[in-house]
């Protein structure tokens, strides 16, 4: 893995009130690192993607993506940057292909480039035959898979992924999987938020554990397992969020 720096967050806070939903959290990710970052329900992981991405302003602390601050050059960072929210966030009324050309467009691809990436993003979620379609006919999984393929599209430097997986078929799901791996092979990083435990087991290089807005475990998982060979991240997670005890 190449140590460069691509993203680094530096005592990031954020408060709603009396309410502390992030509390110095401090991050160095590097080049073609795949972080996944978990915590429960309401631990400040969507707060801080969304204070890391741009869309919402620190208290206090500082982030920067590739090198550049993304307060003091919002501009120049997001171009170096894509962001998945949990949610697709689309245009209706249009196509899933003019939606990937608006995003083309944005991003000022060449116009060959950007139609051998269109189709092989197309391709690759099984899109081809629902490209021409309004967005709006579309179903979540859908939605989210033209999501993938409009960030993809510009071949970020760093991607930001929210529960990446919510509404995605197996085979979808399978299918981002094998691709993240591949494109942070090639370089790119991957920060993605996930509940899903499993994929953080098997897909990244290092964990980062968040509850009630603090940082309280980070690094491989021979790291966090620290000799208990034997433990699951889904143990270590519940023994750290202090949720051991699971009744049923």
């Amino acid at each position: 893995m190449d140590k460069t720096r691509m993203i680094k967050v530096s005592n990031l806070s954020k408060r709603y009130g009396s309410f502390h939903a992030v509390k110095n959290v401090n991050l160095d990710i590097q080049k073609g690192e795949l972080f996944c970052f978990l915590g429960p329900n309401g631990a400040g992981k969507t707060t801080t993607i969304k204070m890391m991405t741009g869309l919402l302003e620190p208290g206090s602390g500082e982030i920067e993506i590739a090198g550049t601050n993304i307060w003091k050059e919002p501009i120049e960072a997001k171009k170096k940057m894509a962001y998945i929210p949990d949610h697709p966030i689309l245009y209706p009324k249009l196509t899933g292909r003019e939606f990937l050309k608006f995003i083309g467009s944005v991003y000022q691809i060449d116009q060959q480039v950007f139609e051998e990436r269109v189709e092989k993003y197309l391709s690759l979620f099984q899109l081809e035959e629902r490209a021409d379609e309004l967005i709006e006919s579309y179903s979540h999984g859908m939605k989210q898979k033209i999501n993938l393929c409009g960030a993809f599209i510009h071949q970020p430097d760093v991607l930001f992924l929210d529960e990446p997986t919510v509404g995605l078929d197996p085979k979808g799901a399978k299918t981002l999987k094998n691709l993240l791996q591949s494109l942070s092979k090639e370089g790119m990083t991957v920060f993605m938020s996930t509940h899903i435990l499993e994929i953080a087991e098997q897909m990244c290089h290092r964990v980062g554990i968040i509850n009630k807005g603090e940082i309280i475990a980070i690094g491989t998982m021979d790291e966090l397992k620290g000799g208990k060979t034997q433990a699951t991240l889904e143990d270590l997670f519940l023994e750290l969020t202090g949720d051991e005890k699971v009744e049923i």
